[in-house]
């Protein structure tokens, strides 16, 4: 099946995680895609083909060569799309030969792609584009990597004669919500190393992911009667403002770019009484991670200082941290991705992840992990689409690391 055919398959089904629920995987039906994967895969004819409790699916691409003694490969991608969009009723529309001018995705909601705010549209002229209608995300991210993984996979069960070890591929649950590698059996899968194919372009090599943390601030005020309050009202809600106007404004998202990290302010309720922030704290250098860190705690003590011991309460948790610590000593990794683009002739873009990835905690679980572009755009959101011809090159390097790791590195 063309790699084209199986996403637009794939996106179809709605695998929206919620961070909400209580169960693992957070929806059922993430279940129901993993038992179709589990399905193709065998008919496919992967090996080992596995879906456990959890909804993880694990198989095996079979070494065409015998007595096989290199190094273990594995691919990984995720089954679930983020909720930041809806995810059901997909209905995915195929742009043939982009002219490179604005793409009308919805007319009633006045949804308008326009080459100016995306600026990669004008490279992408000439090529075939799958787009949403504006109601929804497309889900690219990561249908794209499970559809390159499996088209691959397919490949080369069907050409024996190209040498290859032993391929492990899985596709896990929850990774939108931050829990993919929660439960995932890196024993089982049995890779020494892999890559996980998770969004951007093609030619996209990324090693680094930031530093993270959650903090949740909590405020607590006096509430009187506001007819009787001079000089003994103290509003929570006003303090958890006073509170944000002390973080740096340059240290917000929309100011960062690169290897600059940030404190993003993710949501906010309250009233006079109670009030609560929560905050995302995000940065590539550990150190500085640290200090933002400890900025917001500092603000806390400011907090209660001025008005009071309790006023405010800061609880922070470490989420995730850089995989580059774990990638460094396997520089293998990376140059044989490099090499890779380059006898494909796809341009590399080396960049860090703005964000996490499955890969980042699987580096840490002993399975050291870069992850690849997909030929995904504009993830999370309505205006998400995926090129075509860049899937293509994704099934390319798949095909290409699988031949390159036939001998052992």
């Amino acid at each position: 099946m063309h790699v084209k055919d199986r996403f637009i398959k794939y996106v179809m089904i709605d695998t929206t995680s919620d961070p909400d629920s209580g169960t693992f995987p957070s929806t059922a039906s993430q279940l129901s895609f993993a038992d179709m994967l589990t399905n193709e895969m065998q008919e496919i004819g992967l090996s080992d083909v596995y879906r456990d409790e959890n909804g993880y699916v694990y198989g095996t691409i079979p070494s065409t060569i015998e007595n096989f003694d290199g190094h273990i490969l594995g691919f990984i991608a995720h089954m679930d799309t983020a909720n930041d969009a809806p995810g059901a009723n997909i209905r995915p529309r195929i742009i043939e030969k982009y002219d490179g001018e604005n793409i009308v995705l919805n007319d009633k909601l006045h949804l308008v792609m326009r080459p100016e705010d995306f600026d990669v549209l004008p490279s992408l002229k000439g090529k075939t584009l799958i787009v949403t209608d504006g109601n929804t995300l497309l889900g690219g991210d990561d249908k794209a990597g499970v559809a390159e993984i499996l088209t691959a996979a397919e490949y080369l069960i069907a050409h024996p004669e190209i040498p290859h070890g032993p391929i492990r591929v899985a596709f896990t649950p929850d990774e939108e919500i931050g829990c993919g590698a929660d439960r995932f059996d890196v024993k089982r899968f049995g890779a020494d190393f892999a890559y996980t194919m998770d969004g951007g372009a093609a030619g996209e090599l990324e090693f680094e992911n930031f530093n993270a943390a959650s903090a949740t601030v909590s405020f607590t005020g006096t509430s009187i009667h506001p007819g009787a309050s001079r000089g003994k009202m103290v509003n929570a809600a006003i303090l958890a403002m006073e509170f944000q106007q002390m973080l740096p404004a340059f240290m917000r998202p929309e100011c960062t770019d690169g290897y600059e990290g940030f404190i993003h302010l993710i949501g906010m309720e309250g009233c006079v009484e109670h009030s609560c922030l929560k905050y995302i704290i995000r940065d590539h250098d550990m150190k500085l991670f640290e200090e933002k860190k400890e900025l917001v705690l500092r603000a806390a003590e400011y907090m209660n200082t001025k008005y009071g011991e309790g006023t405010a309460d800061v609880q922070i948790t470490d989420s995730y941290f850089n995989m580059k610590e774990k990638i460094a000593p396997h520089p293998h990794l990376i140059d044989t991705v490099l090499k890779v683009y380059d006898r494909l002739g796809i341009p590399a873009h080396v960049q860090p992840i703005r964000g996490g990835t499955d890969g980042a905690r699987l580096s840490f679980k002993g399975l050291p992990c870069p992850n690849l572009g997909t030929g995904d755009y504009n993830c999370h959101g309505r205006f998400e689409f995926t090129c075509v011809e860049s899937m293509e090159q994704c099934v390319q390097v798949i095909v290409e690391l699988s031949k390159e790791y036939a001998v052992k590195h």
